[in-house]
């Protein structure tokens, strides 16, 4: 990675940015502050609550972080296919005494007042999900000293992220939590996608842009693995998600080790578009069902998963999670971040003894 934007940031450390109120200030705060790069996710926030998550950020640490923002959908779903699956989710927002939402609430998540403040009030970083930025966005954001990263979740992509004159690429594996990074939906893919070590692998040889490695990362050796395979840093959110400074639901951090959810699958359920989530009650139901709909799946769902976690039934919440979820630490971020920093340079170390000839044995 440039010099430049390495220097932000000691370690190879960036907490993903997790939307729906867990990326938080005080989190960011406290993974910058112990030397990786914080972000706040400005994802399902209006402009000025993204402003004011800004500020309470600053006076919280003078360390660099980055703010991350959704690229608007371009094609508008399928109506009848919207109305259908809101028939079949009648029941839900029955039982959680509620109403579902208006799946026609806005599909740009306040892409260009967003931007505009971040180009008037600049962030040391901003990376863009479900997308590329014009070239144009990209080229505002330098002239006022701000790194653009994108993510990416195949060497095609990665292409493209190039192509926009961004800083780095965000390589996504199949493995992270979370909604699936793709710059456009193609529901005959069926929310596929390459592991996280073949993607680093393809995008190293697809593009010269630093990579910063994404997915199911828990541990400092998963760190020095993904650095082997070439990229420049790792993402890591699940981790982070069950610290004390985190924003997610008390019941979102405690099923990530709750022996009743025991594996993820990618789902359309919650929000219309492929995102990795414990299973539970409601993805079963619902999952095989949902359209190729977002944000209109999302605007749809949204009361009824707030009413569920309101009710404390993890069974109706869409408890994002990557594939290594039962690995989580209930450690406060900091701390965690010198945690896998040490067992970062133990991998280094023994890396180095089966170099020179030393393992093996």
């Amino acid at each position: 990675m440039s010099s430049a934007l390495t220097d932000l940031f000691p370690y190879p450390i960036v907490q993903a940015p997790m939307a729906g109120g867990v990326s938080v200030p005080q989190l960011a705060a406290a993974v910058s502050e112990a030397g990786g790069l914080g972000f706040l996710a400005a994802g399902y926030k209006t402009a000025d609550g993204m402003y004011q998550e800004i500020k309470h950020l600053r006076g919280l640490t003078s360390r660099p972080f980055g703010v991350n923002l959704f690229l608007p959908q371009p094609e508008a779903a399928d109506p009848a296919a919207v109305d259908v699956y809101a028939h079949q989710l009648a029941g839900e927002a029955a039982w959680y005494e509620t109403e579902l939402g208006d799946p026609d609430s806005g599909r740009d998540d306040g892409y260009d007042t967003k931007l505009a403040v971040l180009l008037d009030n600049p962030v040391p970083v901003v990376s863009f999900h479900f997308g590329v930025p014009s070239r144009e966005v990209v080229d505002s954001l330098h002239r006022v000293g701000t790194f653009a990263l994108v993510s990416a979740t195949t060497a095609d992509e990665a292409r493209a992220v190039e192509q926009s004159g961004a800083d780095a690429v965000i390589a996504q594996g199949a493995e992270a939590g979370g909604h699936q990074g793709t710059h456009r939906d193609h529901p005959e893919t069926g929310g596929a996608g390459t592991g996280l070590l073949s993607l680093v692998a393809q995008v190293r040889e697809t593009v010269s842009l630093p990579i910063v490695a994404a997915g199911g990362i828990m541990r400092g050796a998963q760190i020095a693995a993904v650095l082997a395979a070439g990229a420049s840093a790792a993402q890591l959110g699940t981790a982070f998600l069950a610290t004390p400074e985190s924003g997610a639901h008390d019941l979102h951090k405690q099923a990530l080790t709750n022996p009743l959810f025991v594996r993820t699958e990618l789902t359309r359920g919650f929000s219309g578009r492929p995102a990795r989530a414990l299973v539970n009650r409601f993805l079963r139901e619902h999952g095989p069902y949902a359209p190729a709909a977002y944000p209109e799946v999302h605007h749809l769902t949204s009361p009824v998963r707030k009413a569920a976690a309101k009710a404390g039934d993890a069974q109706g919440m869409a408890l994002w999670a990557g594939q290594g979820h039962r690995m989580a630490r209930e450690l406060p971020a900091g701390q965690l971040v010198e945690v896998l920093v040490a067992e970062l340079a133990a991998a280094g170390t023994a890396l180095s003894g089966y170099a020179t000839g030393g393992g093996g044995r």
